[in-house]
């Protein structure tokens, strides 16, 4: 098996790698940073530039499979050149894509699996979404998503399977949201925000990395939730990370208000709740290292540096071609 995979070197792209030479299975990816670019066995790097649409055709030359995470962060103030760079930098990597395989064989190539987001599920303190609703939420997020999975439906041309992962909020020491949410709690200044009850759907990157690779190895076709299986409200959330850390909290929940003079329309993301399933994920085999939020923070905090790769990561088997 050889996976090229655009954003190898961003957050999850990184741990994807790291479990892809693991178990032996061999990486092309694309970079538009030529001080990027490693030549190793196993690791193969190769140059492109979406906003041209240029890439080097060379990087499908063996490969059996493609994962998309490529696009710029949403973690910005919301600009709008920064808010019109978002949308361009996921529609024009996978047009890019798109045309680069339109000129080559495909043959190999068995699954395409591109990442997506659970912002595009409507801001609700009741609702459980499952991948079936259809709703968009009316936020620059929702704009984004549907723009984004519209544009990789136009992969379903080829004969290889087609799946979207709609990422949550990635639980991981070396990027990301927690370390962010980290921060203040270790200065002592740590609180909820808003009400509190909004619901947040998390899950651990060892876990969002399989589910790719899950995807890639199962040749899955549709939407599928990037979430664990147990959402947490944004209170219980904090005062899991302030536990954690062995760290009191005792200031008032942080009002929107004051987040949003502080960050502008980006402040959204705090403060919006999407109860997420993960069901359909499970159903069809997938099974979740870390099951609730105490567990993946303990991993995440206490347990990481310890622990040999095999004792973190799933069998072997499971990712055998």
């Amino acid at each position: 098996m050889k996976i090229l995979i655009t954003g190898a070197t961003g957050l999850i792209g990184s741990e994807i790698v790291r479990i892809c030479q693991e178990k032996g299975i061999d990486v092309n990816y694309l970079t538009t940073s030529l001080h990027k670019i490693n030549s190793e066995k196993g690791y193969q790097g190769f140059l492109w530039n979406p906003d041209k649409e240029e890439i080097d055709l060379k990087c499908f030359e063996g490969v059996t499979a493609i994962i998309n995470l490529a696009g710029a962060s949403i973690s910005k103030r919301w600009t709008e050149s920064h808010k019109k760079k978002v949308i361009s930098s996921r529609v024009n990597t996978l047009r890019t894509l798109y045309k680069a395989l339109e000129r080559i064989d495909v043959t190999d190539i068995k699954s395409f699996v591109s990442a997506s987001a659970m912002g595009i599920y409507p801001d609700s303190l009741t609702n459980f979404y499952t991948e079936e609703h259809n709703e968009v939420d009316d936020s620059f997020l929702g704009e984004v998503v549907k723009i984004w999975e519209e544009e990789a439906d136009a992969f379903k041309k080829f004969d290889f399977s087609l799946a979207k992962i709609r990422i949550g909020l990635v639980m991981s020491n070396k990027g990301g949201a927690l370390p962010e949410m980290a921060k203040p709690i270790k200065a002592y200044v740590g609180a909820a925000f808003g009400s509190g009850q909004q619901w947040q759907s998390w899950i651990h990157i060892s876990d969002l990395a399989r589910v790719f690779l899950f995807a890639v190895k199962n040749e899955l076709s549709g939407v599928f939730n990037g979430v664990g299986p147990n959402p947490v409200t944004n209170t219980k959330l904090v005062k899991e990370i302030a536990k954690i850390l062995d760290k009191p909290l005792f200031l008032p929940n942080i009002p929107q208000f004051l987040m949003k003079a502080i960050l502008g329309e980006m402040s959204y993301i705090l403060f919006a709740s999407q109860r997420v399933s993960s069901k359909k994920i499970e159903e069809k085999g997938f099974v979740f290292q870390y099951q609730n939020i105490c567990s993946a923070l303990e991993g995440i905090y206490k347990e990481e540096d310890n622990l040999a790769p095999s004792d973190i990561l799933p069998d072997p088997k499971e990712f055998a071609s």
